[in-house]
């Protein structure tokens, strides 16, 4: 019998792989996607959503980019995987996404075929959108000033182009490089832990999606859950999913507060 069969579900709850069907709508990430539907909408040009490791920053930005209309919007979305990214790669990389044809190899010139195919989508009513993860690994301050070149397109209603960064608090700290760029960001949102009450929600919420047919954390597990994981959601889901597995192993079809504190324990949280 395996850990599904056990506790009567169809599939696992806690992985951590951002899976939109699992996302748990807590009021923090509800205002943070009524904000930059705002940006988006009025083409303010630049916003940046930050926040510690774990608390949903790619979660978010999957569920924006599937939410737009490919309609109304021409959405691309961006991963950052290292920092030593450069102008000359980024420009290529925004051209390419945005289906730039022929894309020159000079730098002038892939600005002046961008610009072109910005207006063309402009002029069809199509809203261009950027979404960056891991946006905290641009660091160098040539990729900055060529972000700030890109949102100087614009008409009398707004930018061409809307940047959305996702990443670290220290993404911030980068953008100081390039002061002007700095000054152009439109708006900035924190993801903020979990409470008590939106971690126990969001724990139940992931039980029901996965097709439980009773909720199999005892009430006062809870409390531990979320004094050892911060109220972050990825730590959150490692001590579920381990509580499940060692409560399985014991055959106890409710997870008590003992299991987790064991898992905790194991995993090396209790300093949080």
């Amino acid at each position: 019998m395996s850990v599904k069969e056990f506790f009567q579900i169809k599939e696992l709850p806690f992985n951590n792989a951002p899976d939109l069907k699992y996302f748990y709508s807590s009021k923090p990430h509800q205002e943070t996607l009524t904000r930059l539907r705002h940006v988006i909408e009025n083409r303010k040009g630049l916003a940046l959503v930050t926040g510690q490791i774990g608390t949903g920053k790619t979660t978010l930005a999957r569920l924006l980019f599937e939410e737009l209309d490919p309609q109304q919007y021409e959405t691309v979305l961006m991963i950052v995987v290292h920092s030593e990214i450069t102008s000359e790669w980024i420009l290529k990389k925004i051209c390419t996404q945005m289906d730039v044809e022929n894309i020159p190899t000079d730098k002038p010139g892939m600005l002046t075929a961008l610009y072109k195919r910005l207006y063309e989508l402009n002029e069809k009513g199509k809203k261009a959108v950027i979404l960056i993860d891991e946006a905290q690994m641009l660091k160098h301050r040539d990729v900055m000033e060529e972000i700030r070149g890109i949102l100087n397109f614009e008409d009398e209603f707004g930018k061409l182009l809307t940047f959305i960064f996702f990443g670290l608090p220290e993404l911030e700290t980068n953008l100081s490089v390039d002061e002007p760029l700095r000054q152009r960001v439109a708006l900035k949102c924190e993801l903020k832990q979990l409470d008590f009450e939106s971690t126990k929600n969001y724990i139940m919420h992931r039980i029901k999606v996965s097709g439980a047919k009773y909720n199999f954390f005892a009430d006062d597990a809870y409390r531990s859950i979320f004094e050892a994981s911060g109220g972050i959601p990825r730590i959150i889901n490692t001590i579920c999913d381990n509580a499940m597995f060692e409560s399985y192993l014991i055959k106890e079809k409710v997870i008590k507060k003992e299991t987790v504190e064991q898992v905790v324990n194991d995993l090396g949280l209790l300093a949080l």
